[in-house]
């Protein structure tokens, strides 16, 4: 179809326009290598199905934002559709050959799917460019006091509009070279029904004029993708290329939260935590490239929702900027996201869980936080007593480890003294066993398993606190040091079954430890109380007030480690009636407390945390709010105080041994 001219200056325009593709290619390979660790190829090949899957279907995309989602997907798969079209014009521009277009039937259905491609991806770029610039949904930016790079207030509409410039460009190039084809030939072709409306536009005009504009649009359509190459590495398109990457190389997570294992007895380690952009892994610098620049971590932030200055979103966007316009990897982190955002997060992980590329922010936040705690002693003041505490008397409400089992006095509650081989080791916790309110939860869960006839015992005064509001905290020296005393003490005892009432235990327990030699079975109490209930060990009674209830998931139990169902089966079981809160499961608002909050002030906003939760859950009309979780247990009883409501807060377990048929 081209001309000997036309195919030479195309060829030297691919040339030129791959040359500084790679450089733009180059420069990311060079800043992603200078991140710490090395890809483990291995993973390629465990996590290619799932990789696939995710970028073909756009599974992740469609968990939020259905009709945004929906667009998004018709431009994709329309996309992902014109690598093979693009390839078969190419080879029709150069040898006038048709690829597919003769060979019966898949020629046909190729011919179909090019049509319809084209169509879906207009349809769709044109639809997402309204949105954006006309529309203007306050979720696609964030708000002034947010710390984001100057160049992408302007640039992130800039770089959409330059992308969808080419897209409609390229697609309608192809659409009216294609139309011009079919009128040139004489005929209509039933396969391409969109392409043949378009040519019956052009009947009788004189052949020689569509044959020119043929190639004026051959020249629109596929010379877009050559002028859009060198932009590509600049500009968010590019997490087309790096979502898939991402998806098959992110180090394998037990959990969504647990963090990356340091040897503190390494005398060689010079550098704790993330000060510069350098110290982030190399995952974390790709996860800027991956970023699409949608929003959606910071739409389900509770810290940015309830107007603190942390966006998620802005961080990975201004590492993303800081590498466009030559900032390199020396740049100091506390230049692309404050301190009092750093602070601000609850580690509740909606943010990498929500991510549709696989990005995880949080993991960033908290890289800082160990710089900022360990080499700076840059952190609240707040947490001094509980870091005291936890150093002194291994717990951070600062209770004597003399006193750990005051809570069960007049309580059957054996020691691991007293029943050495137990079928059951309770991790009691630190909450449970010192903190007054949910001394109850314990007392109550106590009940549940003696009605039971359980073969339990409790670690009693030898048991300390994980560490797990050290480490969201970054005080790893003081995590470390807990985490090798409980694994040596567990490993000794070698518990068949550790069952927890906090899933902050549960976390720490189930899916931190085992990077220091501790590798245990590890369930929610609500899984023992189901279990219990299955087996007919214990029994409810008949209630008579039909008790309606909603159940707050905590971030650590339902997004952390997936534990969904086990809750509300057992508060089924105990007869009462549950409702459901706006936001649930997997993508529940956080409490507040988590990320080490329990222990210091909630950083300025517009409301608090647990304010907002508490609000959602009167908003269903159930008359008391479930949980699972001794911190959610504060925040929420906190909430209702404040609010002066009668709204019962009571954990899963207190609800069932009031019920309980003794």
């Amino acid at each position: 179809m081209l001309t000997i001219v036309e195919k030479i200056l195309f060829a030297v325009a691919v040339g030129v326009s791959l040359y500084f593709t790679w450089k733009g290619v180059e420069r990311i390979i060079k800043n992603i290598s200078s991140g710490k660790g090395k890809p483990d190829w291995n993973l390629v090949t465990q996590k290619a199905g799932a990789a696939i899957w995710k970028f073909f279907s756009f599974q992740p995309v469609f968990r939020f934002r259905l009709i945004p989602s929906i667009l998004h997907g018709l431009i994709g798969w329309g996309f992902i559709s014109f690598l093979l079209i693009n390839l078969a014009d190419l080879i029709y521009a150069y040898t006038d050959w048709h690829l597919l277009d003769h060979i019966g039937i898949l020629g046909d259905m190729y011919r179909l799917l090019a049509d319809v491609a084209n169509v879906v991806i207009l349809v769709g770029i044109i639809a997402m460019a309204l949105r954006r610039f006309v529309l203007r949904p306050s979720t696609l930016s964030t708000r002034a006091a947010t710390l984001l790079d100057p160049l992408a207030r302007t640039g992130i509409n800039r770089d959409s509009a330059i992308v969808a410039g080419f897209i409609f460009l390229h697609n309608t190039g192809r659409l009216l070279g294609e139309s011009f084809s079919i009128a040139r030939s004489g005929g209509l072709d039933p396969w391409q029904p969109a392409i043949s409306s378009v040519a019956r536009l052009w009947g009788g005009v004189d052949p020689g004029v569509l044959l020119i504009g043929e190639h004026v649009m051959f020249w629109l359509s596929i010379g877009a993708v050559v002028a859009f190459l060198p932009y590509f590495p600049y500009s968010k398109h590019i997490h087309l290329f790096f979502a898939p990457i991402n998806f098959a190389l992110k180090p394998a997570r037990k959990s969504i939260g647990e963090l990356s294992y340091i040897n503190l007895d390494d005398q060689s380690i010079e550098q704790f935590g993330a000060a510069r952009v350098s110290d982030l892994g190399y995952e974390q610098i790709m996860d800027s490239y991956a970023c699409i620049m949608c929003f959606r971590c910071q739409e389900v932030c509770p810290a940015y929702n309830t107007g603190k200055l942390l966006s998620p979103a802005a961080l990975e966007i201004n590492k993303r900027y800081n590498f466009n316009h030559g900032g390199g990897t020396e740049r100091p982190l506390n230049e692309l996201i404050s301190a009092e955002a750093v602070w601000a997060c609850t580690s509740c992980g909606a943010c990498v869980d929500i991510c549709p590329v696989g990005n995880e922010p949080m993991r960033d936040i908290l890289d800082i936080r160990r710089n900022l705690a360990m080499m700076e002693s840059a952190f609240p003041k707040q947490l001094e007593t509980a870091f005291k505490g936890m150093e002194r008397n291994m717990n951070p409400w600062n209770v004597p480890q003399a006193d750990r089992m005051k809570w069960a006095q007049g309580l059957k509650v054996p020691t691991i003294e007293q029943n050495p081989e137990p079928e059951i080791l309770w991790w009691v916790g630190c909450a449970p066993a010192t903190d007054v309110r949910a001394q109850k939860t314990a007392q109550a869960f106590a009940k549940i398993l003696n009605a039971a006839g359980v073969n339990f015992a409790v670690l009693g005064k030898n048991e300390t606190c994980t560490g797990d509001s050290a480490r969201r905290a970054g005080r790893e020296d003081i995590f470390f040091g807990l985490a090798m005393g409980n694994v040596e003490l567990l490993n000794e005892l070698k518990p068949a079954r550790i069952v927890t009432t906090c899933p902050h235990c549960l976390h720490t327990l189930k899916n931190e430890y085992p990077a220091f030699g501790g590798n245990y079975e590890v369930i929610h109490h609500t899984q023992l109380i189901n279990e219990l209930v299955g087996a007919g060990k214990i029994t409810m009674t008949a209630s008579s007030d039909a008790l309606t209830v909603t159940f707050h998931d905590p971030c650590y139990l339902g997004r952390h480690n997936g534990i969904i169902a086990a809750p509300r089966d057992t508060l089924k079981s105990a007869g009462l009636i549950t409702v459901e809160m706006p936001r649930n499961l997997e993508k529940s608002f956080c409490c507040g407390a988590g990320g080490a909050q329990m222990w210091k002030e909630e950083e300025p906003g517009t409301v608090r945390v647990n304010t907002t939760r508490y609000a959602e859950a009167k908003s269903t009309g159930a008359k008391a709010v479930a949980v699972g979780c001794p911190f959610c247990l504060t925040m929420m009883n906190d909430a209702a105080r404040a609010d002066n409501d009668s709204m019962q807060v009571q954990d899963v377990a207190e609800l069932v041994a009031s019920r309980l048929k003794v």
